[in-house]
């Protein structure tokens, strides 16, 4: 579906990279994450493979388009959701979302359909330049759906958006995915990433370090312990086994047994303690 081949762009055209011979691929209908820190590079690859930025060096295909030579038809199959908000601060959020879907020349979803399901249904009437930072975040990531893209490109999707908005948000990619839509995901929240993600590439200063499933990760990277807490003599105890090692084993039966556990977690690691690990730094 995406075809990334040595890639490169500079900003000052010269050789201070900021993104530096990187390559993948994104899979028909898979959720693809960008992961990595401010400045890292994630949106400059975003940019390229939706031609707001010119392609310098390498080679970029989105199913079956050269992004060199992009066709009308390219458009209509991709949807973006970009980070900072983008829109006609004097129009309502219902007359952006209705004047946006003039530009396509496929079937387009009903405006007031998408304002509901991201939540500005009461407010579709208001012009978006009253809107709040989550608001247009929202009018944003519904502009991205109207012309129900083959190809879903989000950046920072649930970026300033509270706890409940950005379980709808998910919930609405989820079911999109399920729907057949390939998602390439940009961020640096390690939650949504491992989440949401089939497979995550790892971005740090322009170069992509590595590219794996987060279960994968977390299996290579994480450590073979199981935490528990039980009780005691009424005192609560906390102590750490290895998965690995028959006498740690045989105690956790022993506690298992006794029922005297109240809580059992696997220590796997995050996708931010991996990142770390990999690179050296961490994800802000």
């Amino acid at each position: 579906m995406i075809k990334v081949k040595k890639l490169y762009h500079s900003y000052t055209k010269d050789e201070n990279y900021a993104v530096k011979d990187i390559s993948f691929e994104v899979k028909r209908g898979e959720i693809f994450g960008f992961l990595g820190p401010s400045g890292a590079g994630k949106s400059t690859t975003q940019k390229i493979l939706i031609g707001l930025l010119e392609l310098q060096k390498g080679q970029v295909n989105i199913n079956g388009h050269d992004i060199k030579t992009p066709k009308d038809e390219l458009f209509n199959i991709i949807g973006v959701s970009f980070e900072a908000p983008n829109v006609y601060k004097k129009l309502s959020g219902l007359e952006n979302l209705n004047f946006y879907k003039k530009m396509f020349s496929v079937k387009t979803q009903d405006s007031m359909e998408l304002l509901r399901m991201v939540g500005l249904e009461e407010a579709a009437h208001k012009k978006a330049g009253g809107y709040s930072k989550g608001m247009l975040q929202r009018l944003v990531f519904a502009r991205s759906m109207i012309n129900n893209p083959k190809i879903w490109f989000l950046d920072e999707p649930t970026a300033g958006l509270d706890p409940n908005t950005t379980s709808d948000i998910k919930k609405i990619i989820k079911k999109k995915n399920d729907e057949g839509t390939t998602i390439f995901l940009t961020t640096h929240n390690m939650y949504i990433a491992e989440e949401l993600c089939d497979r995550v590439a790892f971005i740090n200063e322009g170069e992509i370090e590595l590219i794996d499933s987060p279960r994968n990760l977390k299996l290579k990277y994480g450590k073979k312990l199981i935490k528990v807490e039980y009780k005691e003599e009424r005192k609560l105890k906390k102590e750490s086994f290895s998965m690995i090692k028959d006498t740690d084993k045989e105690k956790l039966n022993g506690l298992i047994n006794t029922g005297k556990i109240e809580t059992m977690h696997s220590q796997e690691a995050t996708l931010e303690e991996i990142f770390i690990n990999v690179t050296g730094r961490g994800l802000k």
